[in-house]
């Protein structure tokens, strides 16, 4: 820890309010569809890591940089852009079709799908970890009441973000591969152009009429901005520049609050309903499962909700 400690939580959750906020801001910018919302915001946020990745490439080793154009790399990079498409397209669509919060929840639930895949495939998961996923699946069911009472809480809205949660589970296992010695930006920037790319097609396809560029010149420019400039450079890079000093547990624990950060976000500055009774019981039970189930993760020696 520096001896600025202030200064290091101050970051942390600074960084955290960044990540927050991206659900409340895309589900804002509904007059774009959500394919194309999606590709936007990640085109955008390509164009702002660039002078990152740049300038770590020119960091590495010529060894390092070889290893780049290695068959094995470009297939890894590959299958983590087409998963964080298809996270973000899932995602993106589910703001749509169910509540901010039920979106936020179902979506951040992946650290417990991550401990019931390796429970199959791979080991015997740590007793919090096996705790915390079944408190987390109880937490999300009782969540699930709120369908029956509430026009904004959709079983399809839900089961999407859930698509979300479980797709992206291949960018981290890709990022956990290769992170290994690859930067973080050299990283991001191929697979988020992969993804935002491969976005416009599926929206084409999906019968979404916005052009693919349309940001350069649309209204709402300066939201889409925003967005990526507070999720992608504010959250996402300050939660990595936080590892400096900070332990992954730490900042694990602090991200599973988004759910409850977004909604805030999106009740203050958005016009977002309040969440009912049932969403705040499960949703508090499912966030301590995931905490759980990161502790478990930790003890285990694995880092189950790796971003």
């Amino acid at each position: 820890m520096s001896k600025n400690q202030p200064l290091v939580w101050g970051l942390l959750a600074l960084s955290v309010l960044g990540v927050s906020s991206a659900g409340a801001i895309l589900k804002d910018l509904d007059l774009i569809p959500p394919l194309m919302r999606a590709s936007w915001r990640l085109q955008i946020t390509v164009l702002m890591l660039m002078p990152l990745a740049i300038w770590q490439y020119k960091q590495m080793n010529t060894p390092s940089r070889k290893k780049l154009t290695e068959k094995r790399t470009v297939l890894i990079v590959s299958g983590s852009g087409i998963a964080l498409a298809t996270h973000f397209g899932a995602w993106t669509t589910s703001l749509d079709h169910t509540s901010l919060a039920h979106s936020l929840l179902f979506v951040t639930s992946h650290p417990i799908i991550i401990v019931i895949g390796t429970a199959i495939l791979i080991r015997k998961p740590h007793p919090f970890e096996t705790i915390g996923a079944v408190v987390g699946l109880i937490g999300a069911s009782i969540t699930l009441l709120d369908a029956k009472n509430s026009g904004d809480v959709t079983l399809f809205g839900n089961f999407l973000a859930l698509m979300g949660a479980i797709t992206v589970i291949g960018y981290i296992v890709a990022g956990r591969i290769l992170r290994e010695w690859m930067p973080v930006f050299v990283y991001a920037v191929p697979v988020t152009l992969i993804a935002a790319i491969l976005l416009i097609p599926a929206s084409i396809l999906m019968g979404e009429s916005t052009a693919a560029l349309g940001w350069v010149e649309s209204e709402l420019l300066f939201d889409f901005i925003k967005l990526a400039f507070l999720a992608g450079i504010v959250g996402h890079t300050g939660l990595n520049a936080c590892l400096r000093w900070l332990k992954p547990l730490t900042i694990s624990f602090a991200v599973t609050l988004e759910p409850i950060i977004g909604a805030f976000i999106g009740w203050l500055y958005y016009d977002e309903a309040v969440p009912q009774k049932w969403t705040w019981l499960g949703g508090l039970i499912l966030i301590f499962g995931i905490m759980l189930v990161i502790k478990g993760g930790a003890e285990h020696g694995m880092d189950t909700a790796d971003q």
